[in-house]
């Protein structure tokens, strides 16, 4: 079992997530108000919390949603759980549709540290079952 750390949207592309405490989920399109919601396999995407902090703890300077996550999620090593996995947090149904992204070489993170977590540590998800997420929910493998 998990534990929702934070939950962050913004609400331009090209802009830093931002923490906010919960968040309504669209089934089949992701957080309400996150500019990168959409009809597409990568509607929320999460982050463990415990990868955040070893980063940190490497001297990285990093604010939840600064990798552009939607979830931080403590309890979960998202990189090594299979495509197709389901996760549910209250009402929220969620799926597994891709494990780590390309990231561009130029982010402000990057360019710091000479590492992201993001392209390997990060997943995505779509939304099968919408419903209210709120920091503190219990966040459970199916």
């Amino acid at each position: 079992m998990g534990i929702v750390k934070a939950i962050c949207i913004s609400e331009k592309k090209g802009t830093q997530k931002y923490p906010i405490d919960q968040v309504k989920v669209i089934e089949d399109f992701g957080l309400e108000k996150d500019a990168h919601a959409g009809k597409w396999h990568r509607q929320v995407s999460l982050l463990s919390y415990e990868k955040i902090e070893e980063f940190r703890a490497r001297g990285a300077e990093v604010e939840f949603g600064a990798f552009g996550e939607n979830l931080v999620i403590s309890g979960y090593d998202f990189k090594n759980v299979p495509v197709g996995t389901r996760f549910q947090c209250g009402d929220v149904i969620l799926e597994l549709t891709q494990i780590g992204k390309e990231c561009h070489h130029g982010c402000q993170i990057f360019q710091k540290m000479g590492d992201c977590i993001m392209p390997r540590e990060g997943v995505f998800c779509k939304v099968l079952h919408g419903g209210r997420i709120k920091t503190g929910d219990e966040f459970i493998l199916l």
